[in-house]
Parts: C-alpha cells; sequence; structure tokens
C-alpha cells in the first residue's frame, strides 16, 4: 500500500472508503487495489467508494486491469455479498474518459450490467454514498 492510499473501513454502514492523495505507478496502484481488497474482505464489506479525485494520471492498461480482471476476481471473493463500487472522480477526469476511446472501452465494460460486480462512476460524494448504501 502507498502512503497516498488511505483505508477507511465503516463498519457501520458496511462500507469501505479508499481515498488517493496523489497517483502512483500502475504497479503500485495494483498493489493498492490489492490491499483494499484484502481489508474488505478482513471486514466483509463490499461497498466501496474509491476516491481517485487526486490521481490525474489516465492509464488504459491500469482501467483494463481493473474492470476486467480485478473487479470480477474481487466480486467472487466477497460472495455471497454484492461488489459496489462507487468511484468519486474530479469532472476533468470525466471529462478524459469521455474523450479516450481506450478509457471509454473499459468503462463501458464496466459499466455494462450483468457483470458480478456494480460500477458507478460520481462527481459528488453525497450522491456516490447514498447509490452505495441505497441498496443491498
Amino acid at each position: 500500500m502507498t502512503s497516498a492510499l488511505s483505508l477507511t473501513p465503516r463498519p457501520d454502514l458496511h462500507a469501505l472508503v479508499a481515498r488517493w492523495s496523489d497517483d502512483g505507478s500502475t504497479a503500485q496502484l495494483q498493489q493498492d487495489y490489492v490491499h483494499i481488497l484484502a481489508v474488505a474482505q478482513e471486514h466483509h464489506l463490499a461497498k466501496w467508494l474509491l476516491d481517485v479525485r487526486r490521481r490525474d494520471q489516465l492509464n488504459p492498461e491500469l482501467g483494463r486491469w481493473t474492470t476486467h480482471e480485478f473487479y470480477p476476481r474481487a466480486a467472487s471473493s466477497l460472495e455471497p455479498q454484492q461488489l459496489r463500487i462507487a468511484v468519486l472522480c474530479s469532472p476533468v477526469r470525466l471529462a478524459v474518459y469521455e474523450a479516450d476511446p481506450s478509457q471509454q472501452q473499459y468503462l463501458a465494460y464496466g459499466l455494462e450490467p450483468g457483470r458480478n460486480y456494480d460500477l458507478r462512476l460520481f462527481i459528488e460524494e453525497g450522491v456516490a454514498m447514498e447509490w452505495l448504501l441505497g441498496s443491498a
């Protein structure tokens, strides 16, 4: 785990809050995600708020890895709970997602119904938490 990642388990909300204060290499961010899963398993938390507003690098390799490999694996390991992931983004980051064909492809894949996880992007934390906690 990097010092840029802070994790706050919220058993009272059945949620885990992960915030990055800075960016990192793809390998480091992958380690961060693995650490998030370990903490989620330890506390039995399948509702995640991932605050990526301060991560300004958008790496298509990481986008593919999270949506195609990590999130499905994490969801399987947290069953029977349904993994719900609210990603808190900056407006600038959302604009980049919308402008980059690779990012669009990975995001569309992750947002498709029928995945073994639920993923949504948000700009406002309150709205993100409402979605995250609003369904079982």
